[in-house]
């Protein structure tokens, strides 16, 4: 048997346990345990994990001797990594400090001299692009045949723009010509099973699709896990900060966000007509974060789907899915769980009035509407539908308004 697993040291137990709150998540013994009820085993020998220390003595990595621990140092994977970053130099083979961090030092026979320059190198230099971490490959985004790129999918310089709209924020329609309050135009930003956190750029000229980024400058991905939905907005809307709910939470500045739960992946890019099912107020970072959720009218099971009730009926213990990624996919982050105004979905009437209001904002934003919106966002607004003037080319665009991408 070949056992593959991750170490899991430094991950704390629950706060709620009664017994050794504080211990580490991994033990030792845990592996052997769950192999021993494994059928076929017979009187196979199992080896637990076993921790090793450097000696000091004689400059070697061993299993601890418990009666001198004195001389055994621990170097975790943490630490290593933290020495690597800060380019650690190796210490005097005689004088050895008890607080490596400190010294800023690898005592010799921890590690062969060449390996460690190469782990120096990879860490010094992590955020610099040289190294690309395996858990983001760079692939294909699966952008619309509509649509044109720019840059390194995976980077901060990819930028996907339609073909046929200036703006993907002001000149797609709210919904399909011809169709009912319940039909609107999703934008879709982040396909079906992807983490790359791509969003709608709203100071860029043209209002791009390009990867959100750190506080550190890297690009951003979800840790929470694949997404089980496809995700993006409903153009020509707006959640207007001063747009206050019951709770005082005033919305997070940005277009109606969307997931629709149907079971094929969508284009990034694409817009594609969608059903308006209801609706989740998500509380994040005290910012107002609705999320209308839709099912594509092109998805297999739309003709039965008109409803949250049906949704649950159909495909069952989706909006407990739902509702679980919106309260805990930052937790991945070091970040506190978000917070839902209800745990009841609206329905679609009530969802529908909120697209209405954050359309009516949006209009206000373009000076389109009865309200007023200061200059002060920096948004991009120069798009025809917006505040930009008509040209010929604008015009081109606006006759083709009413179409959209499968």
């Amino acid at each position: 048997y070949f056992v593959v697993g991750r170490d899991p040291a430094g991950m704390k137990g629950s706060e709620l346990a009664v017994a050794h709150p504080d211990d580490d998540l991994y033990d030792g013994d845990h592996g052997r345990y769950v192999l021993q009820n494994s059928p076929g085993i017979g009187s196979m020998k199992m080896l637990s994990f076993v921790k090793v220390m450097y000696d000091i003595t004689d400059n070697v990595m061993k299993v601890p001797d418990e009666s001198r621990m004195d001389d055994f140092i621990s170097i975790s994977g943490s630490k290593m990594r933290l020495l690597a970053r800060n380019g650690a130099v190796p210490c005097s083979r005689t004088d050895i400090p008890t607080d490596l961090v400190g010294a800023n030092c690898v005592p010799s026979g921890f590690m062969v001299p060449k390996g460690w320059d190469i782990v120096v190198d990879y860490y010094k230099n992590i955020d610099s692009g040289r190294w690309i971490p395996w858990s983001r490959p760079q692939v294909d985004p699966g952008a619309s045949s509509q649509t044109k790129s720019e840059g390194k999918f995976g980077t901060g310089s990819f930028r996907l723009t339609h073909s046929t709209y200036e703006s993907y924020w002001h000149d797609i329609p709210l919904r399909p010509e011809g169709q009912s309050d319940e039909i609107i135009n999703l934008v879709t930003e982040i396909p079906l099973y992807m983490t790359a956190k791509m969003e709608m750029q709203k100071t860029l000229p043209g209002n791009p699709i390009g990867q959100d980024s750190n506080s550190d400058g890297s690009p951003r991905y979800y840790t929470y896990g694949t997404t089980f939905f496809n995700y993006g907005y409903i153009p020509q809307t707006w959640e207007d900060p001063s747009l206050k709910d019951s709770l005082g939470n005033g919305g997070d500045n940005d277009p109606l966000d969307v997931m629709e739960v149907g079971s094929t992946r969508l284009e990034m890019g694409s817009i594609t007509p969608c059903r308006v099912l209801g609706h989740l107020e998500l509380i994040d970072e005290g910012e107002m974060d609705n999320k209308i959720i839709c099912i594509a009218l092109s998805d297999p099971d739309a003709s039965s789907i008109h409803s949250m009730g049906d949704l649950e009926r159909v495909k069952p213990g989706t909006i407990d899915k739902l509702k679980d990624w919106l309260k805990r996919y930052k937790t991945s982050d070091g970040k506190p769980e978000n917070a839902l105004a209800s745990e009841n979905p609206t329905s679609t009437k009530e969802a529908i009035e909120l697209i209405h209001e954050t359309n009516s904002r949006w209009k206000n934003l373009c000076g389109k509407g009865s309200g007023f919106v200061s200059d002060g966002h920096g948004f991009w607004l120069d798009a025809a539908g917006c505040k930009g003037h008509s040209s010929s080319s604008s015009s081109s665009r606006t006759s083709n308004l009413a179409t959209w991408d499968d």
